[in-house]
């Protein structure tokens, strides 16, 4: 999975100014509505910062949430899915900057709200907040892997809990899902869900540093 391609998004935005905007209808479900909602997303930040410079982690970190959200919507992660929205908020950036997309913003909150939590909270469970956050990282520092000239310290204290964090829960994953590697990895996908619905990605993730980043406890 990619991020949005920024170089070419912001072309597709400042073209945008040319011409008569039409109105846009966010879709009702599915890839194309998380995909809309992440190009929104990109375009309200690409409006407050040069459009030669990085985005901000926060906004890729929203934008891929889209993704993870509707990867996740069965209960479990799947990242054929986080690839599909991936591709298509590259094929509907420019439809969707021609357009109204301003108009969408609520549209993108009331439909996914847990992109606007304001409070991020781990699970109370040791075990649970360690394999979430372990895997939330790993979603992460994939999706942003080309990318780290931009964001490298964040990646890298990232990858440094993760390493650490997953080689702490070795235990309790055995305990939980036992030795068949099947049910590991379901337990790992239904982690990355439950994460997702916890808030803003980045917000997550400093809880998770804050919490295993050096003595998982």
């Amino acid at each position: 999975m990619v991020a949005i391609r920024s170089a070419a998004f912001s072309a597709a935005l400042l073209l945008s100014s040319c011409g008569a905007p039409k109105p846009l209808e966010l879709p009702q479900q599915g890839p194309d509505r998380a995909a809309t909602c992440g190009v929104v997303a990109a375009a309200e930040a690409r409006l407050k910062t040069d459009v030669k410079a990085p985005l901000p982690l926060e906004t890729q970190g929203r934008i891929l949430h889209y993704a993870l959200l509707e990867a996740s919507s069965g209960g479990e992660f799947d990242a054929e899915s986080a690839g599909n929205v991936s591709r298509r908020m590259n094929a509907l950036q420019e439809q969707v900057t021609k357009g109204k997309w301003q108009a969408l913003g609520p549209a993108c909150a009331s439909a996914y709200p847990e992109t606007r939590a304001k409070k991020v909270e781990l699970p109370a469970g040791r075990f649970e907040a360690q394999v979430g956050c372990v895997e939330l990282a790993n979603f992460l520092t994939k999706a942003l892997a080309n990318q780290e000239v931009n964001y490298g310290n964040e990646l890298a204290a990232w990858n440094r809990m993760r390493r650490e964090t997953n080689d702490a829960m070795a235990a309790g994953l055995t305990s939980r899902a036992g030795s068949d590697l099947a049910a590991q990895q379901r337990l790992r996908r239904k982690a990355v869900a439950e994460a997702a619905r916890l808030g803003p990605p980045v917000a997550v993730m400093e809880q998770c540093v804050k919490r295993f980043g050096s003595n998982p406890s």
